[in-house]
């Protein structure tokens, strides 16, 4: 296939779909990784097409959504009491953090910025010598290498006015804290595609031997969700726990050696939190000894008032699997996309808006 729209056609999907109907047996459980994933699965009539014979549940998979509240809380800090220029991306601007959101803030007089890469905030501090320019640096691995070639090319511009404030997260570590969790029902990942475009996914062996999982790596359009779940079910049918890759188009199994090198260079692994997780081990990236100079929180002498506390919102319940967002009791009354509660209602990628955008008669299948 070379084209978008052969990943999209209703023979091939209504074939599909009969076929993985045919070969199940019992209701597995199984977690879509990615945002993307959560959203075409209900775009597309999937989930509904698919509810009476597989549950599928949705996983962390939205870096918006896992940014906590006391980095939203830094970002507001560098822009209320530091008078910086934040450069963000504009799918942060609404999330909220304990004393409000960087909407608010720029409301308040604060200099926010919408950037669409992290070379724009770059090329701010080139035009702007006189502004400190903070990049609010969020993502999985998929966005850290953009981060990190900024810092390189500010590096060697020797701007003296750029810095970042970086939450950059890592994708297994969350499948891992989710797998660890008492009351975890995941039988089954499809693990997120573009992420493994830049990690590989041989890593993944380690949690399919550990936990006796299948993982499969899926792209997003219908055929390939559909095919990542009929090689999902199949493993689970078949009582074979296995590592497999149905989006050989662009994922193997090292990734991509360049970005990867990108990464090694700037950051280094470390303990972070997430937004309704907690602190989750090795589940981030932070800037090395050798960025320091570029390290946001180093150069303003952040503290952060760690807190995991999310208000009503029980977006950790959401991100984690273990409810849909129709279950809870904000979804769709005190929490919509224009009055959103809690950072999955938010994001373009998030569970929330995916449920109230295509799927709010859906009800979650524990009902």
């Amino acid at each position: 296939m070379k084209y978008v729209d052969e990943f999209r056609q209703s023979k091939v999907l209504t074939r599909q779909l009969t076929e993985l109907r045919q070969s199940v047996t019992q209701r597995w459980v199984i977690m879509d990784v990615c945002g993307g994933q959560t959203h075409a699965f209900l775009r597309y009539g999937l989930e509904g097409a698919l509810d009476d014979v597989l549950e599928l549940i949705h996983g962390p998979g939205c870096p918006v959504c896992v940014t906590p509240a006391e980095t939203i809380g830094d970002a507001m800090e560098l822009t209320l009491n530091h008078h910086v220029t934040l450069a963000s991306f504009g799918d942060m601007l609404r999330v909220p953090g304990a004393t409000g959101s960087l909407l608010q803030a720029r409301a308040r007089g604060a200099d926010v910025r919408i950037v669409y890469s992290p070379m724009d905030a770059v090329q701010l501090a080139v035009r702007n010598p006189a502004r400190e320019v903070v990049f609010f640096g969020v993502g999985f691995e998929t966005t850290a290498p953009a981060t990190a070639l900024a810092l390189l090319q500010a590096r060697q511009l020797g701007l003296t006015n750029f810095s970042v404030l970086d939450h950059h997260v890592r994708v297994e570590p969350a499948m891992r804290a989710i797998l660890q969790l008492p009351n975890c029902r995941v039988q089954g990942f499809l693990a997120a595609g573009h992420v493994c475009t830049v990690t590989g996914f041989a890593h993944y062996e380690e949690l399919v031997r550990g936990f006796q999982v299948p993982i499969v790596v899926t792209g997003f359009e219908p055929v390939d969700l559909l095919s990542g779940l009929s090689e999902c079910v199949r493993l689970l049918e078949q009582k074979t726990p296995a590592l497999e890759n149905r989006y050989s188009r662009s994922a193997r199994p090292t990734g991509n050696a360049r970005a990867q090198q990108l990464l090694d260079e700037v950051f280094q692994v470390a303990t972070i939190p997430w937004r309704g997780f907690g602190r989750i081990a090795e589940g981030g990236l932070r800037l090395r000894a050798e960025f320091q100079s570029f390290d946001a929180r180093v150069r303003f002498s952040l503290e952060s008032a760690v807190s995991d506390h999310d208000g009503e919102c029980q977006s950790g319940l959401v991100l984690s699997g273990q409810i849909k967002p129709p279950q809870c009791p904000l979804f769709g009354n005190a929490c919509t996309p224009d009055q959103p509660r809690g950072a999955p209602m938010v994001s373009s990628e998030g569970a929330c808006a995916a449920y109230f955008r295509y799927a709010q008669t859906v009800e979650a299948s524990s009902e």
